[in-house]
């Protein structure tokens, strides 16, 4: 799986020449697994359920079977697809809050609405929690927050993603455990975890150009959270997550337009 971006002809069904003026700039295999998340959603398929074989959906979908098997391997890294040797393929057992057991698959990791759908979530609940976190975070909890904002430094500063993004989530997650609120804990984990998928299949993992100012935003919200200014905490998160999504709005454009 080289990422080559292809025609969509090459990988998308008949029925989406009308958008190959967009899809020409996205590989064949990200326009599948977008596809069989769609199969799954149209087909009411649940946790456990059998899916079509490889064989079956490259005839459905109008792909090869290469092309198919690269997208099944994308949507089972993601938790999607669970994968049976011998067995076949089955809708995995999401058992995330707004995963498809509980939301009929209605989190389309490709489809740009519900991608903005997700970031008005999550600023809902990273100011909220950023504001709590400025009263209630206990001396441990604003060492973890401080810890994982240096390693998202590091990572950045060093050329390595993996650990950008682990400081990056130890950071959110950091500030969601010190507000003391466990729904707002797991609504920010899952919340997460969706936007991971968006980025896996539809950027390609990619930070985009936002790395930098990131580290500086990060630096105000834990600031406001150390001096216990729940105002200035919720602000300063809203700016982050505002920048954030003009990042992938940026990102998007680039992949779409050149």
């Amino acid at each position: 799986m080289d990422g080559t971006p292809v025609l969509a002809e090459d990988g998308a069904s008949a029925g989406r020449q009308g958008e190959a003026r967009t899809d020409a700039y996205r590989p064949g295999y990200e326009l599948i697994a977008e596809q069989i998340l769609q199969l799954i959603a149209a087909s009411q398929l649940q946790p456990g359920d059998r899916m079509p074989t490889e064989n079956e959906l490259a005839a459905r979908l109008g792909a090869s079977r290469t092309v198919v098997r690269e997208a099944v391997k994308i949507l089972s890294a993601i938790g999607r697809v669970r994968a049976q040797k011998g067995r076949g393929l089955y809708v995995a057992d999401d058992e995330g809050m707004l995963g498809s057991s509980r939301w009929g698959g209605f989190f389309l990791p490709t489809d740009l609405d519900h991608v903005y759908m997700l970031f008005e979530f999550r600023r809902v609940q990273e100011t909220a929690a950023s504001s709590l976190a400025a009263t209630k975070a206990t001396p441990a909890e604003l060492r973890a927050i401080e810890a994982a904002a240096l390693t998202c430094e590091q990572g950045h500063l060093t050329g390595q993603p993996a650990l950008f993004d682990r400081g990056d989530d130890d950071f959110h997650l950091g500030i969601a455990t010190a507000s003391h609120n466990p729904f707002l804990l797991t609504a920010v984990r899952e919340a997460r975890r969706l936007q991971r998928q968006s980025s896996t299949i539809g950027l390609h993992g990619a930070i985009g150009g936002h790395a930098a100012e990131a580290i500086t935003e990060h630096t105000a919200i834990y600031e406001a959270i150390r001096d216990g200014d729940a105002e200035a905490a919720a602000i300063a998160a809203g700016v982050h997550l505002d920048k954030t999504l003009e990042d992938y709005r940026g990102e998007i454009q680039r992949r779409l337009f050149g």
